[in-house]
């Protein structure tokens, strides 16, 4: 019988990596690829059939255009996946790739011309968007699989070490840390002056965004990996007891509860409905007031890219190796493209382009209408970061310890 003393789970037989949490039983300090077939706790949501972190989306409207896309993971706090901003129609080649101790998991954030990101050695970095040069770094004491948040020059981030950081964006100086009882793989989201996010303690807290000081915490049955979305005053997360929570954003209080039984991807809020994946491979829509289930769609495989919502479509990956374009209405499949592995990464959507990795180290853009590719670029290791696209250009992280900048 194995043990892992990370996610305090027992193994049937001695096995090198956790298939809970992917710990490396033999090495503890390093990350490792999860068992084929399971979504992974620490950070339910870009996964390419290993793990990420996870983060969900919400689909952009007229009614609710985020004010600044490229702030926060997967691009604003209803986590829509929609980039308001030039892509990469036709790849020309890499702008520049910035090397980093460790796997890139963490999913870059592109803010004033800056790049921010995380890496399994433990630091926040800041890099130059046109050049790729190194502004400041950052040290944690614990692997970054935290996606940053960016807002009012701070920079939020979470790390394995159990605390959420507030730093500098221009600086990288810390202004305040959070500790919390246990890794922070959720990458936060801010919507009025608070920074909401999760922790494997069990917990999702709201804390000051200028102070660091707890404003609440509400006690979910199990970790918290997945990032929470944030939309009309409330917070959807996911926690690895099976249940999707709804959470008033000001006083904590639950609203209502989605019970699933199993775990899946970061949520998405888009036009009044909930979307989110689930291990047993289907992803969900569920209504945003009551908690009602509206559909579901069956995949092949865990469905652990959280989802990306454009123009009537949701867009997310599943570990049977496609990438499912399905009506944001009906839950009608609308088309699939197959890749070559594990889809865990989570779409990113910018100028009629889905832009995703995949466990084969590719990068991949999709034509949003008919599911033709349109180019992709290899790299040496999986991709499950998810892209951020902005002034032309694809910022996306790869277990090669790279984060890539393509035009």
């Amino acid at each position: 019988m194995g043990y892992c003393p990370k996610c305090e789970s027992n193994k049937e037989d001695e096995v090198e990596f956790c298939t809970s949490c992917g710990t490396n039983l033999k090495n503890q300090t390093s990350v490792s690829p999860p068992a084929k077939g399971k979504c992974l706790p620490i950070v339910k949501a870009i996964i390419a059939g290993i793990m990420v972190l996870a983060i969900g989306g919400a689909a952009y409207s007229l009614i609710c255009k985020p004010s600044n896309t490229q702030e926060v993971f997967r691009s604003n706090s209803q986590r829509t996946g929609v980039f308001l901003s030039t892509g990469v129609p036709k790849l020309s080649g890499v702008q520049w790739s910035f090397k980093t101790g460790g796997w890139v998991l963490s999913s870059p954030t592109v803010a004033d011309g800056v790049v921010y990101f995380g890496s399994i050695d433990g630091n926040l970095y800041a890099v130059d968007a046109q050049t790729g040069r190194q502004k400041w770094s950052f040290k944690t004491g614990g692997h970054v699989e935290s996606s940053p948040a960016v807002a009012d020059g701070v920079v939020y981030v979470g790390s394995e070490d159990g605390r959420l950081y507030a730093v500098d964006a221009q600086t990288g100086q810390q202004k305040w840390s959070f500790k919390t009882g246990a890794t922070v793989g959720s990458s936060p989201a801010v919507a009025d002056g608070v920074v909401y996010f999760g922790s494997w303690d069990r917990n999702l807290y709201a804390v000051d965004a200028q102070t660091g000081q707890q404003k609440w915490s509400f006690n979910t049955g199990g970790r918290l990996g997945a990032s929470p979305a944030v939309a009309d005053g409330v917070v959807y997360v996911d926690s690895i007891d099976g249940d999707l929570y709804a959470v008033n954003a000001q006083t904590g209080q639950q609203k209502w509860i989605f019970q699933t039984g199993t775990v899946g991807s970061s949520p998405a809020v888009a036009d009044g409905v909930v979307y989110f994946g689930l291990d047993d491979g289907r992803l969900f829509a569920v209504d945003a007031q009551t908690g009602q289930s509206r559909w579901s769609f069956q995949t092949g495989g865990p469905v652990c890219s959280s989802p990306a919502v454009a123009d009537g479509m949701v867009y997310f990956g599943s570990y049977d190796e496609y990438l499912y374009a399905v009506d944001a209405q009906t839950g009608q499949q609308n088309w699939r493209f197959k890749t070559t592995s594990q889809v865990g990464s989570s779409p990113a959507v910018a100028s009629g382009l889905v832009y995703f990795g995949s466990g084969d180290g590719r990068l991949y853009a999709v034509d949003a209408q008919i599911g033709q590719e349109k180019w992709s670029y290899k790299t040496d290791r999986p991709v499950t970061s998810s892209p951020a696209v902005t002034d032309g250009a694809v910022y996306f992280g790869s277990w090669d310890g790279n984060l890539y900048a393509l035009y």
